[in-house]
């Protein structure tokens, strides 16, 4: 993502934002809440609301409209962020209208931003120029392709076969080609992972058959296969090896931190509640806490005020593990310095 800051003074102001990518949008998601004014070009049947008389469909025509946002609606299947709102300026003022924003469309958000919101833009911005990532949980006779977005794995296919060890040569071989095609549009980074000695195979076969994509890939020792073999993965930190861009591994450590001292009694919190009073201590080391509750006005003071104790504040993506588990105990939690009755 591309982002201009020329209309900005202090924290109130303008950001214009360049969304690139499907990441991009899904951060324009988080960025935009409900109140917030924003100005995009959009299209719409000017004479529609005026001239109600006409029989024939009107033609919609491009216009530039601000709109006080009152929903937004994120369809990663279509790449799309559906904004509604009311009209605040342009043709038909106080009329809803819902526009839709793709990659390569400007958006220009006038708010007081927060200063989370000022690290989501920055990190969106960092990473724009990094490869997508894909990630193959590999074991014998299937093979499940994942692309690592930045809210999270993006489940892309499964590939099987029949089982090598039950089948002869020709099966495997056959089923790694089979997982080699899928790979052959892929132009960036690629971790092979998962238990024993499979991946370790299917990269020689790689080697012998295609050795750019072989000088393209690492592997990864996993206990699981699947989806759990990915989170493993990004909890070694083999993404840090591929891209500057540290949060999913930085989600699934501190994640595992906090469930090991709810499990021992260890110095942590979790619950608006808990946090809350956590804060007010000046107890917190780092506050946990999920995209879908950073527009909540509630959650935000309590940023601000453990932002102001000099707390690190990590939003976690309500699309990756981690962040689903952060959500089931409340969306919010806290690893502390100390303990606190």
């Amino acid at each position: 993502m591309k982002a201009e800051f020329d209309g900005l003074k202090g924290s109130d102001g303008e950001i214009r934002l360049f969304p690139e990518s499907i990441d991009d949008i899904w951060h324009i998601k988080h960025l935009i809440r409900t109140g917030d004014l924003i100005f995009a070009d959009t299209f719409r049947s000017l004479d529609s609301q005026t001239d109600k008389t006409r029989p024939e469909k009107t033609e919609k025509k491009p216009v530039r409209l601000g709109l006080r946002v009152e929903k937004t609606e994120f369809h990663p299947d279509t790449i799309r962020l559906r904004i509604s709102g009311v009209i605040e300026q342009g043709p038909d003022t106080g009329f809803y209208h819902t526009i839709n924003l793709e990659p390569g469309r400007e958006v220009s958000v006038i708010k007081r931003w927060t200063q989370v919101e000022r690290e989501r833009i920055d990190r969106a911005v960092s990473v724009s120029t990094t490869g997508i990532v894909h990630i193959v949980a590999i074991e014998e006779g299937e093979a499940q392709i994942f692309r690592i977005r930045q809210y999270g794995p993006e489940y892309v296919m499964t590939i099987s076969a029949g089982s090598g060890k039950r089948e002869g040569v020709d099966a495997r071989h056959a089923f790694f080609e089979e997982v080699y095609h899928s790979l052959s549009t892929v132009t960036g980074s690629i971790v092979i992972a998962g238990p024993g000695f499979v991946k370790e195979d299917f990269l020689a076969y790689l080697r012998r058959t295609n050795a750019d994509m072989a000088g393209r890939m690492l592997t990864a020792e996993t206990r699981r296969t699947g989806r759990g073999a990915v989170q493993e993965v990004i909890g070694q930190g083999m993404l840090e090896r591929i891209t500057q861009d540290l949060q999913l591994g930085k989600e699934v450590t501190l994640m595992e931190e906090l469930l090991k001292r709810m499990a021992g009694n260890g110095p942590a919190a979790y619950g608006v509640d808990e946090v809350t009073t956590a804060v007010q201590y000046g107890a917190v080391s780092d506050v946990l806490v999920v995209d879908t509750k950073i527009s909540e006005d509630a959650i935000n003071r309590l940023l601000e005020s453990a932002d102001e104790m000099r707390a690190t504040i990590t939003v976690f993506s309500s699309e990756f593990e981690p962040g689903k588990q952060l959500d089931a105990i409340g969306g919010i939690a806290a690893i502390l310095r100390f303990p606190i009755q």
